[in-house]
């Protein structure tokens, strides 16, 4: 019976789809999520529950769009790869999602911003200060969250000690990764490799965190747990690529962003980086345009237009658009060092290809 239970359990994991993965790591995690937030004062609970998209901004409950739950998926499948269930990854895929929404709340205002998720940001509606104010709040909750340890075990509070000190240092990166990120926009060129250590410190660095964590709290070794984040690293990578292709090509009803707002931002994207480095006459009018001070936030959609084309004529476009594969290989790469059950493998691996497969 034992045998047969085992099997039943191993089929019914390998029949999980994309969306299942996505949407137990909503389920599991999204409780830890809800009472964490609880625990603010007024009024960053409002803003923080606005913001996942639990509540319209009148306060009324609400069906809205809190993200795609990668990063949850992905804190639940690193605790299976080392043999434990999924559940004991759930502390660490909310505290991964704390710090992003964390993350998100500062740079829409960073940014300058005024949608995400196909409505109006957080500082928009409640006000810079509190935004703010909710997201060092919720970066405080992602520490709560993991020494919450279920059993109070000296074990486990080991394992909540090393899943600490994981995320704290991917959030040292990923603050490092936007103050690259916002000093690029003074400077009117960016090399490729500048642009992909911002970029890795930006996305590589949390989603390389949420890829190990459940490993970590399932009480995996260092040499398991960074090939995981070795994983996560090279996705987040990927990731970007195909982020910073939406943020030129992608249409407003896909991103839930404004058309042409990475432009807008003048933001040395890596299409942008790459197309610069390109030389050519493209490439060279690119350089121009983008140099130009008087210009600057001032473009409308006809010249944001001809940036784009530009910067396609330039090879950034495909550059990027091959970079995203290349770093979509490398992640899979790493699976391999790490033994695992084959339905653990494909559901990594599955999620990975949703990652880099996106309307573009």
């Amino acid at each position: 019976m034992r045998v047969d239970s085992r099997l039943d359990s191993q089929s019914t994991e390998a029949a999980l789809t994309v969306p299942d993965l996505l949407e137990r790591g909503r389920t599991l995690c999204t409780p830890l999520l809800r009472e964490a937030v609880g625990r603010l004062a007024a009024p960053m609970d409002t803003v923080a529950a606005y913001h996942f998209g639990w509540i319209d901004r009148d306060g009324m409950p609400s069906s809205g769009d809190g993200g795609k739950a990668v990063r949850p998926a992905l804190a639940l499948l690193s605790a299976q790869a080392v043999g434990a269930d999924p559940q004991t990854g759930a502390a660490g895929g909310a505290a991964v999602e704390l710090v992003h929404n964390f993350s998100l709340l500062h740079d829409d205002l960073m940014d300058g911003d005024e949608t995400r998720r196909h409505r109006a940001t957080a500082w928009t509606v409640f006000g810079p200060a509190q935004a703010i104010l909710a997201g060092d709040a919720l970066f405080a909750l992602a520490t709560e969250v993991l020494l919450d340890a279920p059993d109070g075990s000296a074990v486990q509070a080991s394992a909540a000690a090393r899943a600490v000190r994981r995320i704290t240092t991917a959030t040292r990166k990923l603050i490092d990764g936007q103050a690259q990120d916002l000093s690029f926009e003074h400077r009117d060129r960016v090399t490729v490799e500048e642009c992909l250590e911002m970029e890795g410190n930006k996305t590589g660095a949390l989603l390389a965190c949420a890829s190990s964590i459940g490993a970590v709290l399932a009480g995996a070794d260092d040499r398991t747990a960074d090939a995981l984040e070795r994983y996560g690293y090279h996705l987040g990578l990927a990731f970007q690529a195909v982020d910073d292709l939406l943020g030129i090509w992608g249409a407003t009803e896909v991103t839930g962003k404004p058309h042409w707002g990475d432009l807008r931002q003048r933001k040395k994207s890596l299409p942008v980086s790459a197309a610069l480095a390109e030389g050519g006459k493209a490439s060279l009018r690119l350089a121009e345009l983008l140099a130009d001070p008087e210009g600057r936030g001032h473009e409308d959609e006809e010249q944001l237009a001809v940036r784009a084309a530009l910067i396609e004529e330039a090879g950034g476009r495909a550059w990027t658009q091959d970079e995203a594969r290349r770093r979509h290989q490398t992640a899979l790469a790493a699976l391999d060092e790490v033994p695992m059950p084959d339905a653990v493998r494909q559901h990594f691996v599955a999620l990975a290809e949703f990652v880099v497969v996106r309307e573009r």
